[in-house]
């Protein structure tokens, strides 16, 4: 068997994974956003530069409730003595908190809605300082990870803990130890990484259900058409109108 026919038998079985460990918890991550939209609520969608938000914001057959909570800071001020003497920069556990205030400060996250937050690893300070902060707002955090890999790792944050141990609802996208899925004699790497393709297909599926759930409820949320048809701009326009009638 060649190993790209090999790497589709492994997806398929990292799908069924995927669906027998987290099915349950996309269905409820449904709900909660369902809940949230219905009641004049947004959903927010953080990651650690994967694929997640580029996967289902803005998106042809996606919805347009989807947004992006993205943020940056770069501080530029080089000093060859200092890098020699080893003085780094700031960046302990007061630095991060302080950002990250900031940063929901100034977002429009507010109590009731939905944020997902989306890292294989699950360690990183930012992303769990996010979570830990967004749910004292009353912010109901969806942590999007791969828990039997992050359970291995030692957190980044001062608390010691990983997103899988903080958010109020976790959806484990499944990945294995390292991520990669495949492995050839000479490559000293597992490669092929099945988080990204996971975390796509947790997130579809849990869209298809809050499509379901809505629309059952009679409020049906606004999908956006393709933009390449023909009319594609006017329905483009059509729904973002929708949207920041409805709010959902």
């Amino acid at each position: 068997m060649s190993l790209a026919a090999d790497y589709f038998r492994r997806l398929h079985e990292q799908i069924e994974i995927l669906q027998s460990r987290s099915l349950e918890s996309i269905q409820q991550a449904a709900q909660m956003c369902a809940q949230s939209l219905s009641s004049g609520g947004a959903i927010h969608i953080y990651d650690t530069g994967h694929l997640v938000s580029r996967e289902l914001v803005n998106r042809a057959g996606g919805l347009a409730a989807y947004q992006s909570l993205t943020f940056d800071l770069t501080v530029n001020n080089p000093n060859a003595y200092r890098d020699r003497k080893g003085m780094q920069p700031k960046d302990d556990e007061d630095t991060i908190a302080d950002l990250v205030k900031v940063v929901l400060d100034r977002s429009r996250v507010r109590q009731g809605d939905v944020l997902i937050i989306g890292t294989v690893s699950g360690k990183t300070a930012i992303a769990v300082e996010l979570a830990i902060q967004a749910i004292e707002r009353k912010v109901q955090v969806i942590g999007l990870t791969a828990v039997d890999y992050s359970s291995k790792l030692k957190s980044d944050h001062h608390s010691g803990l990983r997103l899988f141990e903080v958010a109020d609802l976790v959806i484990d996208n499944a990945a294995p130890y390292g991520d990669g899925m495949m492995s050839l004699e000479g490559i000293d790497a597992p490669f092929c990484p099945a988080s990204g393709l996971g975390a796509a297909a947790a997130l579809w599926a849990m869209t298809a259900e809050l499509i379901e759930i809505m629309t059952r409820e009679a409020k049906p949320p606004t999908v956006f058409h393709s933009i390449n048809r023909p009319d594609g701009k006017e329905l483009y326009e059509k729904s973002i109108e929708r949207f920041a009638e409805l709010g959902y």
